[in-house]
């Protein structure tokens, strides 16, 4: 992916990563759009940052996607990236009958929202120069979270989801290229984290992210520091134990 002179819609990117990947690639000479659901906090971005777009989007609604793919075509038809970065993370009891409806909404965000997106997305960017999409996972895609699992699922799903859309858009010759980026904890929002002394600073996650960038420009996994042990965990043998670690035994 280049780092400047791209016109790139941002899922999620009223707060936390999305924002912050907003701010970072606005600042390196890029159009951004960043996309949210509460356009309070959209028109909050704007008149902050003058340059920044906005749209209004719900990913867990096929018709929004919809309309958002009719607005970014009319308005930039420039755009060559995609950032599927929207998603939630919420503590699930499946003992409880109530955790369902919290394992359903995860699957239609994270999973069904990001898969959606690329359907509908796919056909501005195949022929653009330079054509990215971005898919935002977790280290927890390879090594799950108890307290989370469908959660962990839908990010593993988007792995495997990745990868095949990798294959695929090679194959065809699409021009399009796939990058899955792998976070560990960050301090955002997302299950309370801001203030964990155990996730990594947002601006060191952006930071590092972006440097993988500019090394890696046909980088496929962009797995930030903290991340790699879990990723690796099945490679190195040490699945097992940090399994355990994740689930505090």
């Amino acid at each position: 992916m280049k780092m400047t002179g791209n016109t790139i819609l941002i899922t999620g990117g009223t707060s936390g990563i999305g924002l912050g990947l907003a701010l970072r690639l606005h600042e390196a000479g890029n159009k951004v759009i960043v996309a949210g659901r509460r356009k309070e906090l959209l028109d909050e971005i704007t008149a902050e940052h003058p340059g920044i777009d906005a749209l209004v989007l719900d990913v867990a609604d096929p018709d929004s996607i919809a309309r958002a793919r009719e607005t970014v075509a009319a308005s930039h038809p420039g755009l060559n990236v995609l950032v599927n970065n929207a998603g939630i993370m919420l503590p699930e009891n499946l003992l409880d009958p109530a955790g369902l409806q919290v394992a359903e909404d995860h699957v239609t965000v994270n999973l069904l929202g990001t898969i959606r997106m690329t359907y509908a997305f796919l056909p501005l960017l195949v022929g653009k120069d330079d054509a990215v999409v971005m898919n935002v996972t977790s280290a927890l895609a390879f090594v799950p979270f108890p307290s989370t699992p469908t959660y962990s699922a839908t990010k593993a799903a988007l792995h495997s989801f990745s990868e095949s859309l990798r294959i695929q858009l090679a194959g065809a010759g699409a021009g399009v290229q796939v990058v899955e980026v792998v976070p560990a904890g960050v301090r955002t929002t997302l299950m309370g984290q801001q203030d964990s002394e155990q996730s990594m600073p947002l601006d060191d996650f952006l930071t590092e992210v972006l440097g993988l960038l500019r090394e890696k420009p046909d980088g496929k996994e962009l797995v930030v520091e903290p991340a790699r042990f879990i990723r690796d965990a099945v490679a190195n043998g040490s699945y097992d134990d940090v399994l355990a670690m994740m689930t505090g035994s």
